[in-house]
């Protein structure tokens, strides 16, 4: 007797019509993807500019090699060409409230210092006559602008003059705002008693070790210490002139292990900087000084001996140390009728 064994049809087939439907499915799902638009990434450096419409209707980001050194700056505007310094703990954005004014009349360049901000790469030093030399490099040499009118705060306004200081033939005009010249008026010592935390930022090691996990809180708490009626200036204020997101903003860079040094690098070098201002040549480039309210003459003292063609000096009504965020007016408006 022969048998004969048929072939189980339906659960073969089944299994069949389930794998078909889940590989269309699968390429229906990756034409979609495929066909859709996709939002690009958003660097890093352009976070914090990105849908503001002053910022994209008028300023870009940017970035040049310079000696070993990436160097980030943000540069815009039309006409005479004017260089933002920034100090510390902040980066090119503590120029921002002020950088659409300037721009109306004047080619803007904010730029990151080396080591800092969005910059990469490790600068041969932070003394403030290396980071001149490393800006020139970007402005003069890159750039080619050699007619630079240049203004800085805070560690910023040393850099300015070293700039001014090497090269007067490139340099129109000088801004230095709110910060005690080290040289020839007060010596290293002297300054790093001038405040706890120019001595605690001057040790090696030490600040990175206390401040390195808690960055954004520890700015928090620095900005209004150092602001109109702060504790540094006698006062009780425990106000910050700073909003949250431009705290975000300089705590996405400090937090950044070689950036947080390099900030605290740039009270390391207080020796060296003395130094340099000691046996430079004073600039007759013409100077526009602005401090604190309350902080201009002590602060002429210290820069007389090295500035001698101040042409005007101000302190900013109602500001601590922060001039741009605590009174932009003033501070703009100062440094257009100075600056034009």
């Amino acid at each position: 007797m022969i048998t004969t064994t048929r072939t189980p049809t339906h659960g073969f087939l089944g299994s069949a019509r389930a794998v078909a439907v889940a590989a269309l499915a699968l390429l229906i799902t990756i034409g979609t993807a495929a066909c859709s638009p996709t939002t690009p990434a958003v660097a890093p450096y352009a976070v914090a500019t990105q849908g503001d419409p002053a910022f994209e209707s008028t300023f870009r980001h940017e970035f040049a090699d310079v000696d070993g050194v990436r160097m980030h700056y943000v540069t815009g505007g039309s006409g005479s060409p004017v260089v933002l310094i920034h100090g510390w703990p902040q980066t090119w954005y503590g120029w921002w409230p002020i950088m659409p004014a300037l721009a109306e009349g004047h080619t803007v360049y904010a730029v990151d210092l080396p080591g800092l901000g969005d910059s990469t790469g490790s600068p041969t030093g932070y003394d403030k006559a290396t980071l001149a030399r490393y800006v020139h490099a970007l402005i003069a040499d890159r750039l080619g602008v050699r007619d630079a009118r240049v203004v800085g705060h805070d560690f910023g306004a040393a850099v300015a003059f070293e700039y001014a200081a090497q090269y007067p033939a490139d340099t129109a005009r000088l801004g230095y705002l709110d910060l005690p010249l080290p040289g020839p008026a007060i010596d290293a010592p002297t300054y790093r008693s001038l405040s706890w935390h120019i001595a605690f930022h001057s040790q090696r090691r030490v600040p990175e070790a206390v401040v390195g996990d808690h960055v954004r809180e520890y700015l928090a708490l620095f900005y209004p210490q150092v602001s109109f009626g702060g504790t540094a200036f006698g006062g009780t204020s425990d106000r910050s002139p700073f909003t949250d997101a431009e705290i975000d903003e300089y705590a996405r860079t400090y937090s950044r292990p070689e950036k947080l040094a390099g900030g605290f690098d740039l009270y390391r070098a207080l020796d060296k900087d003395v130094r340099d201002t000691m046996a430079a040549t004073p600039t007759p480039v013409p100077t526009l000084l602005m401090t604190a309210q309350g902080q201009l003459d002590a602060i002429r003292a210290t820069v007389a001996p090295r500035m001698t063609n101040i042409v005007r000096a101000v302190d900013v009504p109602h500001a601590g140390h922060w001039l741009v965020e605590e009174n932009p007016q003033f501070v703009a408006e100062e440094l257009q009728h100075f600056l034009s």
